[in-house]
């Protein structure tokens, strides 16, 4: 029968590695997450959390270890405890990787929120253009019509001053006639004998 303390240990072996693949998917999926921020900082959460419980679970072998009756089996598990660690140290790595990797997506994210903006901003912009381009368009198919307008008045007030003129000749030339008529009868009935 196997004594507490060995059993103690396989567990501890056992949880470690199962925490270390833990870890290692969790960094996997980091590498791969392609989706917003709040995700890869949830995979960061938990990638930390493992590491906490492997360190723990590490500090709990070391203990085992060092309380260990023959001095063969505790190097054994001390030599164990240090690979452990050594890989706990690559991945340690490996973890502010990926906390660089966040940060790094993060201030990319922030970067492609302030271009989002200077996108926006640029289109209505550009939609302002248009609406000054369009009232300028208009007002100028305006002045159009009312040039034409004007040069149609022009026209008529030349064509009116001409009439007038026509007319003021037409009426000296029917009262010169009249005048000359008045005179032709006084003459005759006056000087009938001229």
């Amino acid at each position: 029968m196997a004594a507490p303390q060995d059993v103690h240990v396989r567990i501890c072996n056992q949880e470690i590695v199962k925490f270390d693949l833990e870890v290692k998917a969790l960094i996997q999926d980091i590498r791969d997450c392609s989706g917003p921020l709040s995700a890869l900082t949830e995979l960061n959460t938990k990638v930390k959390e493992k590491f906490q419980q492997l360190r723990h679970r590490i500090q709990e072998l070391e203990q085992s270890a060092k309380e260990q009756d023959k001095e063969s089996e505790k190097q054994v598990l001390l030599q164990e405890v240090e690979n452990h660690k050594k890989q706990m140290l690559r991945k340690t790595t490996k973890e502010s990787l990926a906390q660089t990797s966040s940060s790094i997506t993060e201030s990319l994210m922030g970067i492609s929120r302030m271009m989002s903006q200077q996108v926006q901003q640029s289109e209505e912009a550009m939609q302002t253009l248009a609406n000054s381009s369009r009232t300028i368009l208009d007002a100028n198919e305006e002045f159009k019509s009312m040039s034409g307008t004007i040069q149609l008045g022009r026209k008529l007030i030349t064509k009116y001053n001409r009439r007038e003129l026509t007319d003021k000749l037409l009426i000296f030339l029917a009262l010169a006639l009249f005048l000359a008529t008045v005179l032709y009868i006084i003459k005759k009935r006056l000087f009938p004998f001229l």
